[in-house]
């Protein structure tokens, strides 16, 4: 049966796929696979692309056809879920350069130029605003130690997450964690 492969742009977590495969269903696509920024569909019907774009538009995401955004969004997708979905923290950490080399099937340095000259910013740099969001995300929750969230997050020392973590937010990770201790209510309070 005849496959079709859509880029997706905007599809950053585990909700926004679910809303793809539920407007997808409507319009009666049969998915053979969904994943960040990308589904394959399987059927006999030919995709109406304006009625597709109009569909995700609506839902917040924005169909993709040029080559280089669709790179561009498959190197945000492989990031973003290394970044907040890799939980596996007892496999050894593959440099994020090589994970990109090796599910995109190019060199790195055509990967990291094209990443650059179409977002306006490095893929280092996109990383670090990853991370700082998983930073947060961990210390919203308050069972982890910096230095545990350093370790998970591969950085080299809890100095330099927190570094990384000023340069971006402007204070430390331990003066966030402050800021959201200050703003709970203790229960017999509320």
């Amino acid at each position: 049966m005849k496959t079709a492969k859509l880029y997706i742009k905007n599809m950053v977590c585990d909700r926004c796929v679910k809303v793809v495969r539920e407007e997808l269903q409507k319009l009666g696509y049969d998915i053979k696979s969904i994943e960040l920024g990308k589904v394959e569909i399987i059927g006999p019907h030919q995709v109406n692309k304006n009625e597709l774009e109009r569909c995700l538009t609506k839902a917040g995401f924005e169909l993709l056809d040029d080559s280089n955004d669709k790179m561009i969004n498959e190197i945000k997708s492989i990031i973003i879920n290394q970044v907040h979905y890799n939980e596996d923290i007892n496999q050894p950490k593959e440099n994020l350069s090589q994970i990109l080399e090796k599910e995109i099937g190019r060199d790195y340095s055509y990967i990291s130029n094209l990443f650059s000259t179409i977002e306006g910013r490095t893929i280092a740099k996109f990383i670090i605003q990853q991370k700082v969001e998983k930073v947060k995300e961990l210390l919203k929750y308050g069972e982890l130690t910096i230095n545990e969230i350093a370790f998970q997050l591969n950085y080299s020392s809890p100095q330099y997450l927190s570094n990384q973590f000023k340069q971006i937010m402007g204070f430390r990770p331990s003066q966030f964690r402050t800021m959201l201790e200050a703003g709970r209510n203790q229960l017999d309070k509320v």
